[in-house]
């Protein structure tokens, strides 16, 4: 077969065969088909989209171009929650060991940072001695063991879609529906799960900026989980300022500890994202559920569970032992994580409400900072970020502190914060409520 062909094909908007789809997926996996053709077929699926049956046959082909988790001999209903990315979302570090800590086992594969938005491995790494490179074997028996594990995506775990994902990053390519639904569900039918829920972003700092948007790619990812025999929901949730205080590497890792441990001396949970947590959990326990052919639990009493489990601090324990076996510094996290030393104040240039911030212009400013990649080379500073004292509605005052920005040095600070400025609008008027679940699905 000639690429260059196939290329044209889905140029003009024609379907692959099977048999042209895996030549294309396993000649670039191999190394046959170069960078800059694969280039150009992904931006002819941008703009000409795939059929179900191309998308479904994507699917297989990444899932089936490396090896497979084997989770047979955990018991516990195996369940995992994939964001489609946003600004400060850190969920991941928070809801594994909750789930975990009551009885459901939380196997995920985790990503770096896809243009401007944070990737969970990212803050992983972080974390001093945190090791994602696991082989397969210690994967399997982390989750069999503890209940839970992070796994960094590995050359031998779908590969093809490794080799896409970086693409993917650097040539406009992310927002591609069928790619996206390619690239997750590839990940997660090689885990080994028995349930997904997919947490679908819309908003100025996602990928989906319109709820019609999100409402496509949740239904399509919820139908190609079910079509591939797991249970899966799906909730669209709003994303356009930073979910909690926190975005940058190590200080979304503080906030995160401070969420779990719930001490007299941490600042108290972030309203939104202890909102956006308890829905997640609610979800992903009663998919755990329903995998077991049993009926969708009382959302009530699942809440009360997770609250008590983060109370009596059993969450937090199943998070430092499961950081302490991946070979984490607990210690280093009990103290915070140590954040850049130049620090300068954003602050509100008039009286007024914070009515709109744009969530992917604050993204693109952490990448400003070295807090994200520009290119799929970059090295990420995990020191630097913001944290934000006020959020959508927040009523300020002149020359009111709005959020902290932490530099590496003064110049780069200076830069930042005039895009930050520009990011947050502030009128006379108190904007409605944010809401923060648009959509079940």
């Amino acid at each position: 077969m000639n690429i260059v062909q196939l290329i044209k094909k889905k140029r003009d908007g024609a379907s692959l065969t099977k048999e042209e789809l895996r030549f294309l997926v396993e000649g670039f996996t191999k190394g046959d088909v170069p960078d800059y053709q694969m280039s150009a077929f992904l931006m002819a699926v941008y703009f000409k989209g795939m059929s179900s049956e191309e998308g479904t046959e994507l699917i297989n082909l990444m899932a089936n171009s490396g090896a497979q988790v084997d989770l047979s001999r955990v018991k516990l209903p195996k369940v995992d929650k994939h964001s489609t990315g946003g600004i400060g979302d850190k969920t991941t570090l928070i809801l594994a060991p909750l789930l975990a800590s009551c009885g459901v086992a939380y196997p995920t594969m985790t990503g770096r940072g896809l243009a401007h938005t944070g990737g969970t491995l990212d803050k992983f790494d972080a974390i001093p001695g945190f090791e994602t490179s696991l082989t397969i074997k210690r994967f399997e028996e982390l989750v069999a063991t503890v209940g839970l594990g992070f796994l960094g995506q590995t050359e031998e775990i779908c590969p093809a879609d490794r080799k896409m994902y970086a693409l993917r990053d650097v040539t406009g390519t992310v927002e591609s529906i069928p790619l996206i639904v390619g690239s997750i569900l590839s990940k997660k039918l090689a885990e080994g799960l028995d349930g997904i829920v997919f947490d679908v972003k819309c908003g100025t700092g996602a990928f989906m900026k319109t709820q019609p948007q999100a409402s496509s790619l949740a239904t399509a990812l919820v139908a190609a989980a079910k079509a591939a025999g797991k249970q899966a929901s799906a909730l669209i949730t709003a994303m356009n300022g930073p979910l909690g205080h926190a975005v940058g590497n190590a200080v979304e890792v503080n906030e995160c500890v401070a969420y779990l441990r719930q001490g007299p001396q941490d600042p108290p949970p972030h309203a939104q994202l202890h909102e956006l947590v308890m829905e997640l959990g609610v979800e992903l326990f009663a998919v755990a559920e329903q995998s077991l052919g049993k009926k969708r639990p009382n959302a009530g009493a699942v809440r009360e569970m997770l609250e008590e489990a983060l109370k009596s601090g059993k969450a937090y324990s199943k998070f430092l032992e499961i950081v302490s076996l991946q070979g984490g510094d607990t210690d280093a996290l009990d103290q915070g994580l140590p954040l850049a030393s130049k620090r300068i104040p954003l602050v509100a240039n008039k009286k007024g409400y914070i009515r709109a911030m744009n969530g992917e212009q604050i993204g693109f400013a952490l990448i400003e900072l070295g807090g994200g990649r520009r290119k799929t080379t970059d090295k990420v500073d995990p020191s630097v970020g913001f944290w934000f004292e006020r959020e959508i509605g927040s009523a300020v005052k002149k020359d009111e502190i709005i959020a902290q920005i932490f530099a590496k040095d003064l110049k780069s600070a200076e830069s930042v914060r005039a895009l930050l400025e520009d990011a947050i609008e502030i009128g006379s008027e108190a904007p409605a409520k944010p809401k923060l679940i648009l959509e079940r699905i």
